[in-house]
């Protein structure tokens, strides 16, 4: 699957600018992961591969309204075609669908998912809103603030430290690093 079918998928079903806009921050972090954990050189398919299932995991959130335990699960009603391995992840990021992840992938895109959305609401209440401005230090102490974007599930993110072997820390300087590569596209 390249990376425009994929992108035709999202924006067929997604049409929320902030969920489009999440879609993508997990796509760049999906990817600068999987560098952090893969010895090089890196295989472009693979990383390819990370890249659209952070870009997919969320495109059926707006039909699965209401019904959080199909969420991750309908898509594939609607779309056959998604590969199996990207189906499987996408599937396992809804800790809601009893799924469990498998692969460093699955387990991936279910920690970033929730950090992206923390990093975002970080800097929205950074003074000057852009995420060049924010710090990993920035967004740790907002993570440690049990009241701050309380959506965000700090016991997913923790988790990869556990399953892909990369401290809280480094997890957030990738994430933040990847979003603001794309922070044009971010609006942020």
């Amino acid at each position: 699957m390249s990376r425009t079918e994929a992108y035709l998928i999202l924006t067929k079903y997604l049409k929320n600018p902030n969920l489009l806009k999440h879609s993508l921050a997990c796509e760049a972090a999906m990817k600068m992961i999987y560098k952090k954990i893969t010895q090089p050189p890196y295989d472009p398919d693979v990383e390819q591969m990370w890249g659209i299932t952070g870009l997919l995991h969320d495109a059926d959130y707006e039909m699965t309204a209401g019904k959080p335990e199909i969420h991750g699960i309908y898509l594939f009603q609607k779309e056959p075609m998604i590969p199996k391995d990207i189906e499987y992840a996408i599937k396992a990021h809804n800790p809601r669908t009893s799924i469990t992840p498998k692969s460093q992938m699955d387990w991936a895109i279910r920690t970033v998912d929730q950090l992206t959305g923390l990093i975002v609401a970080a800097t929205l209440v950074h003074p000057d809103k852009k995420l060049a401005s924010i710090t990993p230090e920035f967004v740790l102490n907002r993570l440690h603030e049990k009241t701050f974007a309380k959506g965000a599930d700090r016991t997913q993110m923790k988790l990869c430290e556990e399953k892909l072997g990369i401290p809280l820390n480094e997890f957030v300087a990738i994430t933040l690093l990847a979003m603001q590569g794309i922070s044009n596209d971010l609006h942020l």
